[in-house]
């Protein structure tokens, strides 16, 4: 097992946020390393060779990505916790139905630009902590590594 600093933690959130077709292309982490690589179907991991990633010559793990509902319920926690009603009702205007991620991104970024520093911050410890929480379950980092980095990261406050 490596320590969590051997690993990238955004690039691991970004393979477990990436809701492109995964046929197309795959994160892989490599647990001997944590480096991070990209397996594409036309030019393999190195960008040259086409390989099927079950022949992959090394042990590389594959990130799957989380279903969308996980990264939805930053925005409807997040929302909860904005203190100005007028803001957390219009943002929860903008998470109803379908397009909710475009929504809540331009009601922020036009009506409340000064909640964004806020919605990062929350974004990326949850974004961290999974993961965190990925590492621990591809057996790539031990409990108690993630239990002490759970501990240190947890969701900041939101005006």
């Amino acid at each position: 097992m490596l320590e969590i600093d051997k690993f990238d933690l955004d690039e691991i959130a970004f393979a477990l946020s990436d809701q492109n077709v995964y046929d197309e292309h795959l994160h892989l982490v490599d647990p001997e390393t944590g480096e991070m690589v990209l397996w594409t179907r036309d030019g393999g991991i190195d960008g040259k060779t086409p390989v099927d990633p079950d022949d992959l010559d090394r042990d590389l793990v594959a990130i799957r990505p989380l279903p969308s509902y996980v990264w939805y319920e930053d925005m409807a926690d997040f929302t909860e916790l904005v203190s100005d009603d007028q803001a957390a009702r219009r943002l929860a205007r903008a998470i109803n139905g379908r397009g909710a991620f475009r929504r809540f991104k331009h009601e922020l970024h036009e009506e409340y630009p000064h909640l964004l520093p806020a919605w990062y911050a929350f974004r990326d410890a949850r974004a961290a902590r999974r993961a965190v929480n990925w590492l621990f379950d591809a057996s790539l980092i031990s409990h108690d590594a993630a239990d002490r980095f759970r501990a240190e990261h947890p969701d900041p406050a939101v005006p």
